[in-house]
């Protein structure tokens, strides 16, 4: 993350910008600890952030409002399917094989957002500006040759994963990370104190802070979860909530 000084002067100036002007005003990609950042602002000026889906991690800001513009106006994301040219023959693709190639084109990482795989295809969330120069010059990822095109993201990455159910202790934040992937409560708690975990966008301010339904829960290195309540409460107290996980 650049200077935290710079970047609230950055953020506050496109603000500033769609107030002054009446129109839309949209910032690159943010981080999850950039948006820590632009939600602790508590800015007067009206926005919403923006990644593609739901539960991106990466999104854009988007400074404006129907009442302050007088139009809306579509963010401007695009997603870009990256698919090896013969499936057969492709590498088995990571995360880092679709940046690294995308990195190596001299794109920078704030023009892109989240990249999701389904079945070996990869799915590019990016600012529309540099669509057009990643579907001409991407070419291959790793030794794969891919083809690049515009495509609404796969149901799979639409429609929301199947509910799970866990049973835990209390609503508390470290424990729900806990249950999800897994943890000891002191790794939890470790993860949250390290500033790896986030509240839909958030920092949390303690590892003991309950998490309310509809909470998107990210955790560096692990995934994320969407948090959907309380289902029922175990003659010894403990809970079952209902999360829906994405790795």
């Amino acid at each position: 993350m650049e200077n935290e000084a710079l970047l609230k002067n950055r953020l506050t100036e496109l603000a500033s910008r769609a107030w002054g002007r009446g129109a839309w005003v949209f910032s690159e990609f943010l981080t999850l600890p950039e948006q820590d950042v632009l939600l602790g602002l508590k800015l007067r000026y009206p926005f919403e952030l923006f990644g593609g889906l739901p539960t991106s991690e990466r999104k854009i800001a988007c400074f404006g409002s129907l009442e302050l513009c007088g139009y809306e106006e579509s963010p401007p994301v695009i997603c870009l399917k990256i698919e090896p040219v013969q499936q057969k023959f492709a590498d088995s693709l990571t995360h880092r094989d679709f940046l690294g190639a995308l990195m190596s084109l001299g794109v920078r990482r704030e023009v892109m957002g989240d990249i999701e795989i389904v079945d070996n295809v990869g799915y590019l969330f990016c600012l529309e500006s540099i669509a057009g120069f990643i579907a001409e010059n991407l070419a291959s990822v790793r030794h794969t040759t891919v083809s690049v095109s515009p495509s609404p993201p796969p149901e799979k990455l639409s429609a929301p994963p199947p509910v799970t159910e866990l049973v835990v202790a209390s609503e508390r934040l470290d424990a729900a990370v806990a249950a999800v992937f897994r943890l000891s409560r002191s790794q939890a708690q470790e993860l949250i104190e390290k500033e790896q975990v986030f509240i839909s966008g958030r920092l949390p301010k303690s590892t003991g802070l309950d998490i309310s339904p509809g909470a998107v829960v990210s955790v560096r290195h692990y995934g994320r979860f969407v948090y959907e309540g309380v289902a029922r409460e175990t003659k010894k107290g403990r809970l079952w909530i209902l999360v829906r996980i994405y790795r």
